[in-house]
């Protein structure tokens, strides 16, 4: 067992080594397009499925509670909370509308959607890029897997360099929750 544990926490140890040579400026340029979203009034919202969906919930709190400092709540909201609208919308559009139904409803322009898919090809999100697009709000994928179809689609593409979901997942929260200390630096730098 503890062969597996050590290869296992290698392999994340490889992945994060991987992030720091290939993501580094992209991590930065998505802190600054979130900072100034929020610096202009607007607001950032998340969207995933499984594990992601948890990961969205996770960093929407992040901003809307705190990370590490006590500041002012920061505009932020999880698409994938909120079961009586996940439920109706799946039930009377299809699920793969539960996220675009929300960006259409709630999205302003100059808003961030950030869509996490470790394969870049989940249709939901797909969809609501597309939305988020027509309405002149910004989108950010954390995408693995090379990046699927988000990779085209987004405006800014977070993709881990890695295949294994469980690497890219662990990877997409690392990244979260450095923009989310950047974020509360550059707004709140005392």
């Amino acid at each position: 067992m503890q062969e597996i544990i050590t290869s296992q926490l290698q392999d994340s140890i490889d992945t994060k080594k991987e992030v720091i040579k290939t993501l580094v400026p992209k991590i930065e340029e998505a802190a600054k397009m979130i900072v100034s979203a929020l610096k202009n009034g607007k607001k950032i919202m998340f969207c995933g499925n499984g594990g992601s969906a948890a990961d969205a919930q996770h960093l929407a709190a992040e901003l809307i509670g705190r990370y590490k400092k006590d500041r002012p709540a920061l505009a932020a909201i999880s698409l994938t909370t909120d079961t009586s609208t996940l439920t109706c919308l799946s039930n009377d559009f299809g699920y793969d509308t539960i996220f675009s139904r929300q960006v259409e409803g709630l999205g302003q322009k100059g808003d961030v959607l950030v869509g996490i898919s470790t394969s870049g090809n989940s249709k939901n999100i797909i969809e609501a890029v597309n939305k988020a697009g027509s309405l002149g709000v910004k989108t950010i994928g954390f995408l693995g897997r090379g990046g699927g179809q988000l990779q085209g689609l987004v405006d800014l593409a977070l993709t881990v360099p890695s295949n294994d979901t469980p690497r890219v997942q662990e990877s997409h929260i690392t990244i979260g929750h450095i923009i989310c200390g950047l974020v509360e630096t550059e707004l709140f730098p005392k």
